[in-house]
């Protein structure tokens, strides 16, 4: 059997390990909406751990951070900060989010800032603005799945066929099993990527360098630009600490108030368990020390890839690896993006459908399945069309998409704790908050300090004069 035969069979059978893995999870859940989108709420510490961490660091993480360590240095400490800081307010949040979707039966995010705020336009509001982020970033699994199939096989199977036969595998479960099958997988890929993360990130220093320290040495020597904070831009320049700091700030709010992320808290078994779940989840943060680690092995490789994305697949190709150990990389590169990018087309459709369409029209049960499974299948399809694009970097896009989603913390906490807010000033704040975003997303030139653009929109203070809403229905929120 030839190297690269060899490589896809190992790719193909981690696939199919992953689909039946996927198929298997949906027979305990029920065949309601509740069970295709918050499995019945019975996710027990397990699989809420690894459904968190798994879908949290992508293929963004897996290419992108080696990408940003390779090629900015220090700049990439930044994803450590965000992911602990991310999830700190769910500790408090988790719990009292998981009980208002156990009284009102709320199994998106959407749902609860208009069970709040009742408004159709804000619930179609949201559905847009979360669609809008999503697409981006599954554009960024389906990408990230191309590039290292294509790279590991030697351009045998290209980009396009790459994404295209990863994600047929993401939409098949999906399409059957809904959230049950987003979490078991992601705990079977969570466990997988791990493993290859360190695995990858102890041996390539030492096959370079001769062990961790060494390298660094090294770069202290020739490179020592790349080790000072707060790193360098894609040009090369110094990046500002206002930009640096910034990035952080909107990635963790982004991390608390991602769509699909916070459905979870509707799957969990107990509050303990969510609980539990923000404690041990900066655990998952060791994952992106190795994965570091490759990048920084590869800053004086004597070669260079044609993008910064590339250098994970790059590294393992020119290190003589034997041909099991490159599939296994690129089946560990898969799971990165694959569980995240099950869970971005989980939420977009329960969001698209219980969010955008369901205020509008009545649905029973079975129309709202066959609907979400329509619009899995369509967000796919746009996602694969951009994924076709090239010249963009996965971080840089991922951080575009963070600006949208952190717009929602202002009407979250004002859902949650303010008993002033009214249903005009959550609605105006949001509005305006997402249209400084993308503002300053197309003009990076006119931000201030550098500022990350969404930081710039919820610096938007709005304040609408209206009556204030009754207290009963305050109280069963705030209360």
């Amino acid at each position: 059997m030839t190297r690269t035969a060899l490589v896809t069979t190992v790719i193909l059978v981690y696939l199919g390990v992953t689909l039946a893995v996927g198929l298997a999870a949906g027979r305990r859940a029920s065949r309601s909406v509740q069970g295709y989108v918050a499995g019945d709420r019975d996710f027990g510490l397990l699989v809420m751990y690894f459904i968190t961490g798994a879908t949290v660091f992508s293929a963004f993480a897996f290419l992108g951070g080696p990408g940003w360590a390779y090629s900015r240095g220090a700049a990439a400490f930044y994803i450590l900060a965000y992911g602990v800081l991310g999830m700190a307010p769910w500790y408090a949040m988790g719990p009292k989010v998981a009980a208002l979707g156990r009284r009102f039966g709320f199994v998106t995010q959407a749902q609860l800032l208009v069970g709040r705020f009742p408004s159709r336009g804000l619930s179609a509001l949201l559905a847009l603005l979360t669609l809008a982020a999503f697409v981006p970033y599954v554009t960024i699994q389906m990408r990230g799945a191309g590039i290292v199939i294509e790279a590991v096989t030697d351009g045998a199977i290209p980009i396009a066929a790459g994404a295209a036969l990863a994600y047929a595998i993401v939409l098949a479960y999906v399409l059957a099993s809904g959230v049950s099958a987003v979490g078991w997988t992601n705990t079977f890929q969570g466990v997988f990527m791990l493993v290859l993360a360190w695995a990858l990130g102890i041996y390539l220093p030492m096959r370079l360098y001769g062990g961790v320290g060494p390298m660094f040495e090294r770069i202290v020597a020739e490179r020592p630009e790349l080790l000072a904070l707060p790193g360098r831009t894609g040009g090369g320049e110094p990046w500002s600490w206002g930009g640096y700091s910034s990035a952080i700030l909107a990635s963790a709010i982004g991390v608390t108030m991602w769509p699909h992320l916070f459905m979870k808290a509707y799957t969990a078994r107990s509050d303990a368990i969510i609980r539990r779940t923000v404690i041990l989840f900066p655990t998952f943060q060791l994952f992106l020390i190795p994965v570091f680690l490759i990048g920084f092995a590869g800053v004086l490789f004597p070669e260079s890839p044609e993008q910064a994305d590339f250098i994970l697949p790059f590294l393992v190709l020119r290190s003589e690896l034997p041909a099991l150990v490159v599939g296994l990389f690129c089946a560990g590169a898969l799971s990165a993006s694959m569980s995240t990018g099950d869970a971005l087309l989980h939420g977009a459709a329960s969001v698209v459908v219980q969010d955008g369409v369901r205020p509008f029209r009545e649905l029973g049960d079975q129309a709202q399945r066959v609907l979400m499974r329509i619009v899995v299948v369509a967000v796919g399809g746009v996602a694969y069309l951009f994924a076709l694009v090239e010249g963009f970097s996965l971080v840089e896009l991922l951080l575009a998409s963070y600006g949208i989603v952190c717009q929602y913390m202002p009407t979250m906490l004002a859902a949650l704790y303010w008993r002033r807010a009214t249903t005009a000033g959550a609605a105006a704040g949001l509005l305006a908050g997402a249209a400084v975003s993308v503002f300053f997303f197309l003009n990076p030139e006119l931000r201030p300090l550098g500022l990350h653009e969404g930081i710039l929109g919820l610096a938007v203070l709005v304040s609408v004069r209206s009556a204030p809403q009754e207290a009963a229905h305050v109280e069963s929120y705030v209360g």
